[in-house]
């Protein structure tokens, strides 16, 4: 299986599945009141959402 997210400063990558519907999550942006977008992770299926992994202090780039 191909990874979900990978740090470009280091190479490290993690897997990120939805623990409810067991389906990879996809990147997204979340507006927040002050107009700031912070990068997320959701599920396509049932629209969780979590903060997208961080590694070296950035956001990891989506691979999905």
């Amino acid at each position: 299986m191909n990874h979900t997210y990978e740090c470009s400063k280091c190479g490290m990558s993690v897997n990120a599945t939805c623990g409810k519907c067991d389906i990879p999550l996809v990147n997204g942006y979340l507006t927040i009141d002050d107009g700031t977008e912070v990068q997320i992770s959701s599920c396509p299926e049932c629209e969780g959402k979590i903060k997208s992994p961080l590694c070296c202090g950035e956001d990891m780039t989506c691979m999905v």
